[in-house]
């Protein structure tokens, strides 16, 4: 078997083209930790993850001094060996946002050298259950925007085929309402419409304004409440016929298992990078399966795409493009759906030299350099 032989880290800082506002906080840059490993064999794999502006540095940091050492000399086939390995290496600061988000990066590097050592997309080697996924745009739905912005982006979204729209909720009630009835007004009855209230309330308000979204024909309500509130959640659900979505900000299995052993959610959003890379992922989507309930990953299109066009359960990809920078064309469309791409690995084809240019910092650590 080939064994890991070297490991390169570095981070790029991609400012969003479009400000991006919702009822906590402003997403200001996505610093993007990327990660290359090579194999005995000559084989290579990329991988990456992804911060709002804050955090990189430091997970950067724990590849570098704990992660990467721990990788050579293994083989590289054993994804899940080397995952739990990582997991014990940082036991003390598990489980968490930092280290689940290094490991992301260097997970989505190992299953994209294995993809690549097998000459199979992603898609295909993770289950290959579906051709193609729906649309949802949430790039012209922030806060900040007003109501004739939310109408105009969410008819263009139609107009491209998109079947449904995400729009940022946290204004005080009337004007939520105003802005939702009016992109509904516009949409019609046949297009979806999805609210994310980012964490923003406690219990008693988002039983409150979920009983005054309903009547919009909302298609969920997405992380309204702190995300280790499980009971509030549970209240919620129990409280209101509109969809409760929960995911981009838990950290592992048994997180997603409580959420779905009370019942507290009906949409699991788990995101590849705050899981901690595609081993985890794929054991969230199973679980939720068992569960019967859908998957609607967070974030990260160009790396979802593939793992949602991998299991059953997944329903929607969501459209907010990140890597256009530093990548070499984009995820493919087709009549508003998401296709996964048939080349070997995730299916991102990395632009080396436009990550060069972009990097903040890099290093790499190798058998061969250290044995020298």
């Amino acid at each position: 078997m080939a064994r890991i032989v070297e490991v390169e880290w570095q981070m790029v800082d991609l400012r969003p083209a479009t400000v991006r506002t919702d009822a906590i906080q402003s997403f200001v840059s996505q610093e993007t930790p990327i990660v290359r490993i090579t194999d005995s064999d000559g084989a290579v794999g990329t991988g990456y993850s992804y911060t709002i502006g804050t955090g990189g540095p430091s997970v950067m940091a724990l590849i570098e001094r704990t992660l990467a050492p721990i990788l050579l000399d293994r083989e590289a086939e054993g994804v899940e060996a080397i995952w739990r390995a990582m997991l014990m290496a940082t036991h003390a600061t598990s489980v968490g946002a930092i280290t689940a988000l290094a490991m992301a990066a260097i997970d989505t590097a190992l299953w994209d050298l294995r993809c690549r050592r097998a000459g199979l997309p992603l898609h295909r080697m993770a289950g290959g259950a579906q051709a193609s996924l729906p649309l949802y745009t949430t790039e012209g739905g922030w806060l900040h925007l007003e109501t004739e912005a939310l109408v105009a982006d969410a008819l263009a979204a139609q107009a491209k085929g998109f079947a449904g729209a995400k729009i940022k909720v946290g204004r005080p009630l009337c004007e939520d309402v105003a802005r939702l009835s009016a992109v509904r007004a516009a949409v019609g009855p046949g297009f979806e419409l999805f609210t994310d209230a980012n964490q923003a309330w406690t219990v008693d308000e988002a039983i409150r304004r979920a009983a005054a979204y309903a009547p919009i024909g909302i298609g969920w309500l997405e992380e309204p409440l702190p995300a280790d509130d499980v009971e509030g959640h549970v209240r919620l659900a129990r409280s209101t016929t509109i969809p409760i979505a929960v995911g981009e900000s838990l950290y592992s299995l048994s997180h997603f298992r409580d959420y779905l052993q009370r019942g507290a959610c009906s949409i699991v959003q788990v995101d590849v990078a705050r899981i901690g890379g595609i081993t985890p992922w794929l054991k969230v989507a199973h679980l939720a399966e068992a569960y019967n309930i859908p998957v609607c990953p967070h974030f990260l299109m160009e790396a979802h795409v593939s793992l949602a066009a991998a299991v059953p359960n997944a329903r929607w990809v969501e459209y907010i493009p990140q890597l256009a920078a530093i990548t070499n064309g984009g995820m493919r469309i087709e009549a508003g759906r998401a296709v996964p791409s048939d080349a070997p690995g995730l299916g991102i084809d990395w632009n080396r030299d436009a990550i060069a240019v972009a990097s903040t910092g890099a290093g790499r650590i190798g058998v061969r350099s250290e044995a020298a």
